[in-house]
């Protein structure tokens, strides 16, 4: 099965072109959008602004990405929770490939296995934890607004909410309804900016390549009404557009990304024994499957 396994990695911001019956798995990160399939195309995709991965160098590329060891925040474990809500969508679709359930449930596993034997402490900071440092723990913020809906937004959440009085706001008000309700944080009205700049602490999970919507007019707001403050931006594609930087107390994701990357020795010694060890992982991996397959074969044709 490994053998007829297809990732095509597009860079962020791309959104690929797929039929509406296209059994593929679809994965978009901050930095990339992945999209899985078993065969030999990709039913109505544009393959030409992906990088295409085949056979057992496409699982081991997804198994590195799963650990966080694509991340720019080496070993990160953000990622795991948006596989497994992407996965859960997917496994929820009429249009789902059993092939494809397969392979995500064995990643799943084979991850589990090198992040418990090769990688636990490599990286205990992740984008919201950090985030949460400078807030909390630098500034003493008694409250904070988040901006988004997504995983990451409600990772924020369970950083802050036991600490500090935590406000959401976003687009999707169904999903913002059941995070505020879930989590017993209150609602801020979406694009409501006068109301967003009563805030001195923001934290904005939203990400758009097409929608610079937090502009000068909302920091110049801000600014005037704060002199403790911090906005946090870990939105990619970002949707700020200002010239303001960290010494205007304007944080970007790439300090975010400088903070918590791996410098030392003992930690790139786990990497390296992690991507060994992934390579024996999808050899065995390998072999089970196909031997699965043939005995289906054998079984259906007696």
């Amino acid at each position: 099965m490994l053998d007829h396994l297809l990732l095509n990695n597009f860079s962020s911001g791309i959104n690929p072109n797929l039929c509406k019956d296209s059994q593929s798995f679809v994965l978009k990160t901050c930095q990339r959008t992945l999209v899985i399939s078993v065969g030999p195309t990709i039913s109505g995709q544009d393959t030409n602004k992906s990088k295409v991965i085949h056979g057992k160098e496409a699982y081991i590329f997804l198994l590195e990405i799963i650990c966080g060891l694509k991340s720019k925040l080496v070993g990160e474990n953000e990622i795991v929770g948006q596989f497994k809500i992407a996965y859960k969508e997917y496994a929820a679709s009429k249009h789902k490939c059993n092939k494809v359930l397969l392979i995500l449930e064995k990643l799943f596993k084979d991850s589990k296995e090198i992040r418990t034997n090769y990688l636990l402490g490599l990286s205990h900071k992740t984008y919201s934890s950090i985030t949460r440092k400078h807030i909390v723990n630098k500034n003493k913020a008694e409250s904070v607004l988040i901006l988004g809906s997504g995983q990451l937004a409600e990772d924020l959440i369970n950083q802050f909410k036991k600490k500090i009085k935590v406000y959401i706001s976003g687009r999707n008000t169904d999903r913002i309804n059941f995070l505020a309700q879930q989590h017993g944080i209150q609602v801020v009205p979406w694009k409501e900016f006068s109301s967003y700049a009563k805030f001195p602490f923001i934290a904005n999970s939203i990400g758009c390549a097409h929608n610079q919507f937090i502009n000068e007019d909302f920091f110049s707001a801000w600014k005037s009404q704060h002199t403790k403050k911090l906005f946090i931006d870990l939105g990619s594609p970002s949707v700020i557009k200002t010239e303001l930087c960290i010494e205007d107390d304007v944080m970007r994701l790439r300090e975010i990304f400088t903070e918590g990357a791996v410098h030392e020795d003992h930690k790139l010694k786990q990497i390296e024994g992690a991507k060994l060890a992934m390579n024996d992982i999808v050899m065995k991996r390998y072999l089970n499957l196909k031997k699965k397959l043939k005995d289906k074969k054998q079984y259906n044709e007696s």
